[in-house]
């Protein structure tokens, strides 16, 4: 039976993950230049319907009953996120106020997840539920490899299973994540077409590339924590040959 041994040196293991950083970073980084681009050109067309982020949010939860939800404008560009621990959707003031395709796309996304929460559309909830858990997978990937792997103070397949572990909490996250955010895409789509918020033809194709761009950087946050995770699980399976 052939084996592969996967036990790096310090340096080998600085390098991979040097590597490894600078892959996933320049993913990450593609994924938000593309994102921003597509958001400030298109935050420069107007909707003819001449509705507000704002405008269209509130009409959006009006239109399938949601009362306890309130609409925040907050500063900053692309902050924009629903709360349901509180029951808030914040909007950058850019598009709290803004009557631009990107605005309107932008505030219906977020609607979308106040929807989903709504009819406990069941992905939102598993992610809303891994949220803790997630939280502590992120602090345990940032301190193993200095405390185990350089410290010595956790035994390497130990800090090896640790960091595999981690890392596939934080790559089930991101996967979970994905239908969550194309769901609520979907569903900004659909509520601006038949609303009429958003004119069919050239300003729904707008408004679509600004939301198919954000969507990207999901897709890379899940490959950079899935290339994580496989490393170390091979890492792992490699030193079980070994022993």
């Amino acid at each position: 039976m052939w084996r592969r041994n996967f036990r790096q040196t310090p340096i080998q293991y600085i390098m991979t993950m040097l590597l490894l950083f600078f892959g996933t970073l320049a993913l990450s980084l593609f994924a938000s230049w593309k994102v921003k681009s597509a958001y400030n050109h298109y935050s420069k067309v107007p909707a003819s319907s001449g509705y507000t982020g704002a405008q269209i949010a509130q009409r959006i939860l009006d239109l399938n009953n949601i009362r306890d939800v309130t609409i925040q404008a907050t500063p900053g560009e692309l902050t924009d996120h629903y709360d349901p621990s509180n029951r808030r959707l914040v909007l950058s003031e850019k598009n709290y106020y803004g009557t631009s395709v990107a605005a309107l796309g932008v505030s219906a996304h977020e609607c979308g997840h106040a929807i989903q929460h709504k009819e406990l559309y069941a992905p939102l909830q598993w992610r809303m539920a891994a949220v803790g858990i997630t939280g502590i997978a992120s602090q345990v990937v940032m301190w193993v490899p200095f405390i185990g792997m350089f410290g010595g103070l956790i035994p390497y397949k130990l800090a090896i299973t640790i960091m595999a572990l981690g890392f596939g909490v934080l790559m089930l996250f991101q996967l979970v994540t994905l239908p969550v955010e194309f769901d609520a895409t979907a569903r900004a789509k659909k509520v601006l077409a038949s609303t009429g918020a958003v004119a069919m033809g050239q300003e729904y194709n707008a408004m679509s590339k600004v939301l198919d761009a954000a969507a990207l950087t999901y897709v890379a946050a899940f490959v950079s924590t899935l290339s994580y995770f496989l490393y170390y699980l091979l890492r792992m399976m490699g030193g079980r040959n070994d022993d």
